[in-house]
């Protein structure tokens, strides 16, 4: 049987294996060409986790979300343009896109006045730009959250991949 951490800056990918109970080598022997060691090695930053174990650890463990937390904090293209996206429920996440959606609507003709000249005015329309930019950005990372909520639900057998 394996020991138990007690390593106090565990990885995000020790957190969720531990999350489920597995030891390394169950870990080991439940996802293809993984061993313990492997294992060892990801979750201790000894080796550089590349993306295609990062799918099979999120498929395996059944947590979609590793695969947006390595985009967003270990991928060199993904830092800095991908969003971390949290697991959130699916009420906060619609009410979250409603609000954005609504707030969007309302500043609608500011941003056609901003755009028709093709150019942002620093002077003028900049700090308006900047905010609507805001607004935008709040509404893709919501609509990010809904994507790995339906990840969650298809990992978890509660929805059918077929249907989406």
């Amino acid at each position: 049987m394996g020991r138990k951490s007690t390593k106090e800056n565990k990885s995000i990918y020790q957190l969720t294996r531990e999350e489920l109970g597995l030891t390394r080598e169950k870990a080991g022997e439940l996802i293809p060409g993984f061993s313990q060691e492997k294992i060892e090695k990801i979750e201790n930053d000894r080796v550089q986790v590349r993306p295609d174990d990062v799918k099979l650890l999120a498929e395996y463990y059944k947590k979609p979300g590793l695969c947006n937390y390595y985009c967003s904090t270990e991928c060199p293209i993904g830092i800095g343009r991908t969003p971390r996206v949290e697991s959130k429920d699916l009420v906060q996440l619609v009410v979250e896109i409603i609000n954005g959606v609504n707030k969007l609507s309302a500043e609608k003709a500011r941003l056609l006045e901003i755009a028709e000249d093709g150019t942002v005015d620093p002077d003028g329309e900049l700090e308006d730009f900047l905010r609507i930019r805001e607004s935008l950005q709040k509404i893709q990372i919501s609509a990010a959250g809904l994507q790995l909520w339906v990840e969650e639900k298809i990992a978890q057998g509660e929805l059918e991949k077929e249907d989406f």
